[in-house]
């Protein structure tokens, strides 16, 4: 079973690769990609349906006032979605972690008023003053602590700092209570899965609005780096690259 642990590795191990198939074309290979070429045996009135919903969908493409006509595109804009989801349910998740288990800095000492210390007892508590300055202003500057204001940490850190939590990491926190180390492994779930669909990492099977011939429903299989396969529920007609078998 794929822990908690595992699926902020998920995040943070592949995060590069996110970024690197943001700026990346389509490839055939991909789960859902290159499926109309795969469908186009299905027989004229088949591939005019599917046309016709094409046309539809940009046409409402063309509706929309932020979209100037289809064009290319240097991204692929659905990555970039992804990245931006996880990264805010991550943040989301840690503001709400950190609000309860990070323990509150250290109150300073009150402040004294300068003075020569003219004896040793003076100098002794002069110096105890100092270190519980020190020690607050240390406490509070601790770089494991997690901070709502300023620039938010990327996904990645994001991350490693619930894992910290996850994995009871020293720092000014106390152990996660069930019911938060239960949001945190949700989150955590939603976040790896998101990962590994965008990358294609994971199996997929999707149905298909359009129908076989014969009436059937079309199942499409894929994932995990393979070509996507397609097979009607009914007649078990199968499409795949280059190939259709009966």
């Amino acid at each position: 079973m794929t822990t908690t642990t595992q699926h902020l590795h998920t995040v943070v191990l592949h995060w590069a690769d996110l970024h690197e198939a943001a700026g990346a074309p389509s490839t055939i290979g991909g789960f859902g990609l290159g499926l109309r070429a795969y469908l186009a045996a299905l027989g004229d009135a088949d591939q005019q349906e599917y046309d016709r919903h094409q046309a539809a969908h940009l046409r409402s493409l063309e509706r929309d006032p932020m979209q100037l006509g289809v064009r290319p595109s240097p991204v692929r804009l659905h990555i970039l979605e992804t990245m931006a989801t996880i990264h805010a349910d991550l943040l989301q998740c840690a503001d709400a972690i950190a609000e309860t288990v990070q323990r509150r800095p250290i109150a300073p000492p009150a402040p004294r008023r300068a003075a020569y210390a003219r004896t040793r007892g003076e100098r002794l508590a002069w110096d105890d003053h100092a270190r519980r300055v020190q020690a607050a202003q240390d406490d509070a500057a601790d770089r494991r602590r997690w901070r709502w204001t300023g620039v938010r940490p990327d996904a990645p850190y994001t991350a490693l700092w619930l894992l910290g939590r996850v994995q009871g990491a020293p720092g000014p926190f106390r152990p996660l209570a069930a019911s938060e180390a239960a949001r945190l492994a949700g989150v955590a779930r939603s976040a790896a899965g998101q990962v590994e669909r965008a990358l294609d990492m994971a199996a997929q099977r999707r149905t298909l609005g359009q129908a076989c011939a014969c009436g059937g429903l079309i199942e499409v299989h894929g994932g995990e780096g393979r070509s996507p396969l397609a097979h009607c529920t009914g007649c078990g007609r199968i499409w795949a690259e280059g190939v259709i078998a009966a």
